[in-house]
């Protein structure tokens, strides 16, 4: 899944469930995806989380076929910025 495939997909469940916050996903040298104002971009922008995955953990977590605490517990997923937001992103991913 390509990271426009992937921000479309993020776009899709945003019209569903909203969300107030920024929200970025680093996917190192494959780019960045934010999620602001309502909104998904394919840029490397300021969010008050961001979310450090590779894109194709990212394509397995939106599957459904990552657990994110386990992820995050052996260094696939790293958060920076308000965690407490990280743990609302499953209502976007879902």
């Amino acid at each position: 899944m390509t990271m426009e495939e992937i921000a479309a997909k993020i776009a899709r469940g945003l019209e569903k469930r909203p969300v107030e916050d920024s929200f970025k996903f680093d996917c190192g040298a494959d780019g960045a995806i934010t999620i602001r104002d309502g909104g998904v971009v394919l840029a490397d922008e300021p969010a008050d989380c961001t979310i450090h995955i590779s894109r194709a953990n990212l394509v397995k977590l939106m599957a459904g076929d990552l657990n994110p605490m386990t992820a995050f517990a052996f260094g696939k997923i790293k958060v920076s910025g308000d965690m407490g937001l990280a743990m609302k992103l499953g209502k976007v991913l879902g």
